[in-house]
């Protein structure tokens, strides 16, 4: 009976990791790039049960063997093994803001951090007060040539990530001096936005603020070249791929798994109070 109790409380342990990545997924429902928490788990080694001191044992040649019977298996318990985040694409949604960008297809867009170089899904970018593209946090995007520096209203960034501004020759406010210009004003290309991907893109791991940081087990950063790279949309950003209807029924299932666990437990000790203080005193 003891061993029902820690089957119990293992079931209920998973329980809590499995509610605690669903909440987080609601949590984050509206934030842009989220990509959603899955929880796995995984039983215990089973144990196999047989009856005790049924017919003996009988001896062969290389010494005793028990033919007791088998009854079956019982379960000692699960863990959550591991939480893993589904990188399915999110939907598109409109803006009026030429700062927003959105990735169609797999990969991310490269910032810069005071801890090096980190990854995101979440385009919803600002003009910092240095004229840097920015996250909300203040980390500058990256570009194939480093950090990019736009005016409001004069630059444009095509479905390949290339960065197109109006710039005069007489007037050089980005610094375009040396670069391919064109003396009347038209666009010319400022630098391409970097993209990269992951070699096993699974491992990656969630850093906060949107941010994702390469580890052991994903590798380096890849940069995406060609075809390889995903189309970049101008005024878009992509939503999170959380679906709150589904998110709502794991919820009613993770509460209901942990209910029964729970009255697994109370089962368990009300017949461990009726061994001691009844059955014992037979």
């Amino acid at each position: 009976m003891i061993r029902g109790w820690y089957t119990g409380a293992s079931g209920m342990a998973a329980q809590q990791v499995r509610l605690d990545a669903i909440a987080n997924n609601l949590a984050n429902i509206d934030t842009d790039g989220y990509k959603r928490d899955v929880t796995v788990s995984k039983a215990f080694a089973q144990l196999l049960l047989r009856r005790m001191g049924d017919d003996g044992e009988y001896l062969h040649p290389l010494g005793s063997g028990d033919k007791a019977p088998i009854i079956g298996k019982v379960g000692t318990g699960v863990e959550a093994n591991e939480v893993f985040t589904e990188l399915e694409q999110g939907s598109l949604k409109g803006t009026d803001s030429d700062f927003d960008l959105a990735l169609d297809g797999t990969g991310f867009m490269c910032v810069s951090t005071p801890q090096g170089e980190r990854y995101t899904r979440n385009g919803s970018f600002i003009l910092g007060k240095e004229g840097y593209l920015e996250t909300k946090e203040g980390y500058p995007v990256l570009g194939e040539a480093g950090p990019i520096r736009v005016k409001q209203n004069n630059f444009q960034i095509d479905k390949d990530g290339r960065v197109w501004v109006n710039a005069d020759y007489q007037d050089d406010p980005l610094g375009l001096v040396g670069r391919e210009q064109n003396e009347w004003g038209e666009p010319v290309l400022l630098d391409t936005l970097k993209l990269v991907d992951f070699e096993t893109v699974r491992y990656i791991a969630k850093q906060g603020s949107s941010l994702w940081r390469s580890t052991e087990e994903s590798g380096p950063a890849l940069a995406l070249e060609g075809r390889d790279r995903p189309k970049v949309i101008q005024g878009f950003t992509e939503a999170s791929n959380v679906n709150p209807v589904t998110e709502m029924v794991r919820m009613i299932e993770v509460n209901r798994a942990y209910e029964a666990n729970q009255k697994t437990i109370q089962t368990e000790d009300a017949s461990l109070g009726k061994l001691i203080n009844e059955v014992a005193k037979v």
